[in-house]
């Protein structure tokens, strides 16, 4: 298998991997056109790889558009498990909007940057002025209500495989269980309707490389978002098994042949 990668801290864990540096595609247009597989370009080379030169990428052309943006990506889960996303609304922040989210929500309440990551962006909102300050800073009002929860799931998936999943344990006095905000690691205890619910997400939207992050609350599953490069801190071994776990992905995506298979990089 002729494997091109644009990321080579990601793709440690395969063998005979070529690597080039997305800023020097245009250098390598023949090699590109070579490669069985494009393995993580950057969003920006997505279009041209995939519509131009016809390439199948790994992650998943849904992985990269939905995972780019937390708004389309809300509106997605919204219309394939709705019962499975905390009370959320999306708005333009506009007087109005404010005036109207404070009359539904209570405080406190968690506001989002559209686009972040590793808990950056992410507000404990407990009060108007609050909200109205938020606003001022943010053009999309990105507002869900607070669970009652102490931890959420991380469940990683790779292709059909579910790689790893462990609880992220808020640290005392805080809102955000990131372990990159001081969140511990926990294995014990997974419930399986997380599992099945992040099965469902990956599987329906066709997305093949992602940690998803999932809360439990009243006994229900529900999940916040997506992250197709997420982190490795809590996956053991971790180049060798997502190496491991890209190529099998890789060869059943062969093995089904070319009629079998969606168009433009849509695997899952």
């Amino acid at each position: 298998m002729n494997i091109v990668s644009f990321d080579a801290f990601r793709t440690l864990g395969l063998p005979s991997v070529r690597y080039i540096k997305p800023e020097r595609m245009y250098e390598h247009l023949d090699d590109i056109q070579r490669a069985d597989w494009v393995l993580f370009p950057e969003y920006w080379q997505i279009h041209t790889l995939v519509y131009a030169l016809k390439k199948r990428i790994f992650p998943s052309l849904a992985s990269y558009h939905l995972g780019h943006d937390k708004v389309e990506q809300t509106r997605a889960f919204l219309a394939l498990c709705p019962e499975h996303v905390p009370p959320t609304q999306i708005r333009a922040s506009t007087p109005e909007n404010i005036a109207d989210i404070d009359r539904r929500f209570a405080y406190p309440m968690i506001a989002k940057r559209i686009k972040s990551s590793m808990g950056d962006g992410v507000s404990l909102i407990e009060n108007r002025a609050q909200l109205a300050r938020h606003a001022e800073a943010e053009p999309v009002l990105y507002v869900q209500e607070r669970l009652p929860i102490d931890r959420d799931l991380r469940i990683v998936l790779v292709g059909d495989e579910v790689l790893t999943a462990y609880w992220r344990v808020t640290p005392l006095g805080g809102y955000r269980s990131n372990v990159s905000q001081g969140g511990q690691v926990d294995y014990d205890a997974i419930p399986d309707e997380a599992i099945a619910l992040a099965r469902r997400l990956a599987r329906g939207l066709g997305v093949n490389h992602a940690g998803f992050d999932i809360a439990m609350a009243w006994g229900h599953p529900f999940v916040f978002e997506f992250n197709r490069l997420f982190g490795n801190q809590g996956i053991p071994d971790s180049a060798r098994r997502l190496g491991q776990a890209i190529l099998r992905t890789l060869q059943r995506e062969d093995d089904m042949g070319p009629g079998s298979r969606p168009p433009f990089g849509l695997t899952g």
